[in-house]
């Protein structure tokens, strides 16, 4: 099982960092939000999660699942719908500004050129 979500954490960030490298905004947010997705499964498995046992520790309950990995993995998932959604939004203004959500290096380069 280790075995299994180490390779899905895996494929999620190599598809994340594939999609941020691409030049184009969408696939941006979408690699951003792989990334978030990856960081959320490694959070749960670091917390070894168990099915049927109660975040804290009772009386009853002979042992307990740690609730700090979890209540890590819910943080992570709003602050990542947070920076989606001002992604979105600097995506979408400069898209309004250009007509078009194409990442253009060849601008900065010649920024550099001038000024040197």
């Amino acid at each position: 099982m280790e075995i299994l979500v180490a390779t899905a954490v895996g494929l999620l960030t190599s598809a994340g960092i594939y999609l941020i490298l691409r030049q184009r905004t969408f696939p941006v947010i979408l690699g951003i939000s792989l990334i978030s997705y990856a960081v959320n499964i490694f959070l749960f498995a670091s917390g070894r999660l168990v099915v049927g046992l109660p975040p804290i520790l009772r009386d009853e309950a002979v042992a307990y699942t740690d609730p700090l990995p979890q209540a890590l993995a819910l943080t992570a998932i709003v602050i990542s719908f947070g920076m989606t959604a001002l992604i979105v939004m600097i995506a979408l203004s400069a898209y309004l500004s250009d007509n078009d959500d194409r990442i253009d290096m060849d601008d900065v380069s010649d920024l550099q050129d001038n000024d040197a």
